[in-house]
């Protein structure tokens, strides 16, 4: 890779190094395409930040958040979405993961409906990340994706049928640092949707399918509206019809969760689902209300699908999106193939089936798997309890979610056993993406970003209130030191000497601490990493 700072338009500097083909997505064109984008739109998406800031001390005081009066007459309209293409019809199973060139042709290969390449929470957003993912997804749509691994030699490529492919661009609050427009970081988000749009839109018209996207970490309509301008403005830009490009939008957030029908209506134009992003909603529900002490959950794992305020909010995502003739896709399983256990691989494969026929019996159109081999399995579930290609017949008008229904915490303890797997859990992914990895294997799970924000929100939440836990230990800072040191000890007999010393374990510790221990509630730990491996 070449180190240089190129500055390929006025005002526009380009601080990323330059790898093999990058020249082939940072084209004059396509740099002059992102740049028009964040110089029309940037300014409304620091105005929205802003007002995420805003709301965020109205939670702190202790406002609790509800469906807004002023959009009522949204929730009580008739309207529906505009039409969906056909190639989103039958969406029953989709993988995620990030878009490294090998996963990406595995995924596309699997068997799923569609593939969620993520450029977000699977993903380590380095320079070398992004731009090699951009390549990739355009080697997708001129039919050259291949790849031969150096190690093993064996040879990889695409099949005649593979998934549908539907990026994930960052979210509305992190930065490209690599790229600087008018003397300021470039939003990730549009650098994401950008680059891809403009590279691959007319391709993908031209095989049947066009620019579809997932939308992540939305809190509010108005930011939904900003996509949908950001979509209108492209369109124009690259002569496709308007309408062409496709979101889904998942609803990770607590205060999008109240204003479902409004999302569903500002994108209506331009709108495939909504998708009910449990890991990062749990995380969004006790980060929103962490200086709450009404809201302090139990171990995370008795925060399940199908009690209390996650159940509420997957049920009235189906409702809603079903009334607006809109796909409503299920949660993530994070189960991954045991080897060399066959009974735990058997109890594994048992959850996720379970968890797909509780998301098909409750009218989901689809859901997400992690891993290859779990595709099976969600698929068994959904063509027997699916036999269409879809649900959305399936009104839920028995369901009436309340401000009440969609605040109701689980009911359950607060374990030692599952505080400590937060540190262990939460060090270890940092530790991995920092080293460039986002999709990371840990305790027979896949984890991404998620996975880490519950680990160190619910840490503080319970050092803040000085939970006890069962046994009668109090979460206090010392106690939370005292733990780390042991659970890293751990940790490192779990990982082994040499990848425990020969990693970025250090940083992911002192980063951990920090956040877990911060008076503030640092918003994202990915704000901090980031600015760590660029």
């Amino acid at each position: 890779m070449t180190a240089t700072s190129m500055t390929p338009m006025p005002g526009v500097e380009i601080k990323g190094p330059m790898g093999p083909r990058f020249d082939e997505i940072l084209t004059p064109e396509a740099i002059a395409f992102v740049v028009d984008l964040q110089r029309k739109f940037n300014e409304t998406r620091k105005r929205l930040l802003k007002l995420r800031a805003e709301r965020q001390k109205q939670f702190d005081a202790g406002t609790l958040p509800d469906f807004l009066p002023e959009t009522k007459h949204i929730r009580d309209g008739a309207w529906t979405v505009a039409p969906i293409p056909a190639d989103l019809q039958d969406r029953r199973v989709e993988i995620t993961g990030p878009v490294d060139r090998k996963m990406v042709i595995n995924a596309l290969n699997c068997g799923a409906k569609c593939f969620m390449a993520d450029f977000e929470d699977a993903n380590a957003p380095t320079w070398t990340n992004q731009i090699e993912g951009q390549i990739n997804l355009k080697d997708r749509w001129a039919g050259t994706l291949a790849f031969t691994d150096p190690v093993s030699g064996k040879s990889y490529a695409m099949k005649d049928k593979v998934a549908v492919i539907i990026p994930r661009p960052r979210g509305w609050h992190l930065p490209e640092v690599h790229v600087q427009v008018d003397g300021e970081e470039m939003s990730g988000a549009l650098f994401d949707f950008g680059l891809y749009t403009f590279h691959n839109s007319k391709n993908a018209l031209a095989k049947g399918s066009g620019p579809y996207f997932y939308l992540p970490k939305m809190e509010s309509h108005l930011e939904a509206r900003l996509w949908n301008d950001v979509f209108v403005h492209a369109q124009e830009k690259l002569g496709i019809p308007k309408g062409t490009i496709k979101a889904t939008v998942l609803i990770e957030t607590l205060p999008a969760a109240f204003e479902m029908d409004e999302i569903l209506f500002e994108l209506k134009d331009h709108m495939a689902g909504l998708n009910a992003g449990r890991w990062d909603y749990i995380f969004s529900f006790i980060k929103k209300l962490a200086r709450n002490p009404n809201f302090i959950l139990p171990d995370r794992g008795q925060v399940v699908m199908s009690k209390a305020f996650l159940k509420a909010y997957a049920e009235l995502l189906v409702k809603t999106c079903h009334k607006r003739n809109a796909f409503a896709m299920g949660g993530m399983a994070a189960q991954i193939p045991i080897k060399n256990n066959p009974e735990a691989n058997a109890a594994a494969f048992a959850k996720v089936k379970a968890d797909k026929e509780r998301e098909a019996t409750i009218g989901h159109d689809g859901t997400w798997v992690a891993h290859p081999d779990l595709v099976p399995v969600a698929m068994e579930a959904f063509d027997r309890l699916m036999p269409q290609p879809n649900q959305v017949a399936k009104q839920r008008d028995d369901v009436t979610a309340s401000q009440t229904a969609l605040l109701e915490i689980h009911e359950g303890t607060k374990n030692e056993a599952g505080y400590r797997e937060n540190i262990r859990v939460g060090v270890q992914y940092i530790e991995a993406w920092l080293r460039g990895r986002g999709a990371v294997p840990i305790y027979n799970l896949m984890e991404d970003a998620a996975t880490a924000e519950i680990s160190r929100a619910q840490i503080w939440q319970w050092t803040k209130y000085g939970v006890k836990l069962e046994g009668g230990i109090a979460c206090t800072p010392a106690f939370f030191e005292t733990a780390l040191a042991e659970e890293m000890d751990k940790v490192k007999g779990e990982v082994g000497e040499k990848a425990f010393s020969g990693g970025r374990f250090p940083e992911a510790i002192a980063l951990f601490k920090t956040l877990s221990l911060a008076p503030d509630f640092e918003e994202f730990l990915t704000l901090p990493a980031y600015r760590m491996i660029v």
